[in-house]
């Protein structure tokens, strides 16, 4: 079964012999190797590059082992490129490879030769090769399915798409899992003996219990404000641990890095300007998160918040939390403040969208509820309400667009609507 990842595989398009290292980065298993070896390679043999030109190495292949020396992989690559032609040299979880920065300077120097290399962790990869790089290294950064991707693979309904992607999540490999008992045993086994050890390992963290017990916490309470300190008091009244907010900062600094959890600040709109803590964390994969937590806790209103956040990041958009002050007059005529929660300020160069997740809207009290933080915020730009029910499109006088999440997902053309 071949998933295609268009979105990500023209991107990589778009950069081919632009010069600068294509640094493919996300979460372990969203996709990276397969986008690389499969997809691409595939683009590339049809477009006429023969095999030969083509130097691949999955580093995390035992067979690999002397390419990860990093005079090994020098010489090896070196020793492939016997003309003038493009040579597209693509390494697979290049941190593997010791001095890798190094070696991939060394490969910019080869003027026909064309790099791509993964990596699972954003701190290793992205912030050094920023530094090491000066500006050399193109990060192209993928996300496990979107809901639309999901659907274009799985058999079934929408519906019962719709079910399984809130359960399980959209990493591939859930897809060749036939029943509930081995998609949860995957994920759960995926998740303690891959993530948490990776990070554990790489990251020497003494206490494991400790980044245990801060991910329940997080995967609990995920779409809610917190920080450090929050989540020191958490531990203190309710773990009864003494774990200072420095440690738990360190830890989620951890998990960020490693593409896990991914953090959004909030933003004075019409301030413009960000906020200091409390920030909100959503999970890279709803499927993780709910694996985390033994499927317990399956309250759809906060999977679809985590589903929308995720689905703004991989059309490429920045996500904050936005709040707007709304002022008004109390009963004895004295100006009041209010600060007003807006779930989503999306932007993207020029663009932005602001955007609310309303489970349901029964009443018409609760759709004032979700309409008065956008109408407050008084500027242009577009303002959505995402929905649970199979609603296409509604305006209403004040040109605030209501959409059903399904519609929401499926349309990537659905935030203009």
């Amino acid at each position: 079964m071949e998933i295609k990842r268009d979105l990500y595989l023209n991107r990589l398009i778009r950069r081919e012999k632009n010069g600068l290292i294509k640094i493919v980065t996300g979460v372990r298993r969203c996709g990276k190797s397969y986008l690389l070896l499969n997809l691409f390679h595939n683009y590339l043999l049809d477009k006429g590059i023969q095999e030969n030109h083509i130097i691949e190495v999955a580093l995390d292949d035992r067979s690999n082992k002397e390419l990860r020396d990093p005079d090994n992989m020098l010489k090896y690559v070196k020793e492939q490129i016997t003309d003038r032609d493009t040579y597209y040299i693509i390494l697979d979880e290049v941190q593997l490879l010791a001095e890798f920065e190094d070696v991939l300077n060394s490969f910019i120097h080869i003027r026909n030769a064309d790099v791509y290399v993964t990596g699972s962790n954003s701190r290793f990869l992205s912030s050094n090769l920023v530094t090491e790089f000066r500006g050399r290294g193109d990060e192209i950064r993928i996300h496990p399915l979107s809901f639309r991707e999901y659907c274009s693979a799985c058999k079934g309904s929408a519906d019962e798409a719709w079910d399984d992607y809130c359960t399980y999540g959209g990493l591939p490999l859930i897809l060749s899992r036939e029943t509930p008992e081995e998609k949860s045993e995957y994920l759960m086994s995926l998740f303690q003996k891959v993530y948490i050890s990776d990070i554990v390992d790489r990251n020497k963290v003494r206490n494991r219990e400790e980044m245990d017990e801060l991910v329940d916490i997080l995967a609990s309470a995920v779409g809610s404000l917190t920080n450090p300190l929050k989540l020191a008091n958490t531990f203190k009244t309710v773990k009864k641990k003494n774990i200072s907010d420095k440690t738990l900062k360190k830890y989620m600094d951890y998990l960020t890095d490693a593409f896990l959890v991914s953090k959004a600040a909030r933003y004075d709109i019409k301030g413009r300007n960000y906020i200091g803590s409390p920030a909100k964390f959503y999970f890279e994969d709803i499927g993780l998160r709910n694996a985390r937590l033994n499927f317990r806790q399956a309250e759809e209103n906060h999977i679809m918040e985590n589903i929308i956040y995720n689905e703004l990041r991989i059309r490429g958009y920045h996500v904050d939390v936005g709040i707007v002050e709304q002022f008004g007059k109390n009963r004895e005529n004295k100006t009041t403040k209010k600060q007003l929660e807006v779930d989503f300020v999306a932007t993207r160069g020029s663009e932005k969208y602001y955007i609310q997740s309303a489970f349901a809207m029964t009443t018409p009290e609760k759709q004032m509820q979700e309409e008065r933080p956008l109408n407050a915020i008084g500027d242009s730009f577009k303002k959505i309400i995402v929905v649970r029910d199979n609603i296409k499109v509604r305006r209403n006088d004040m040109g605030i667009v209501t959409i059903g999440i399904r519609n929401f997902l499926l349309d990537e053309n659905s935030l203009n609507l």
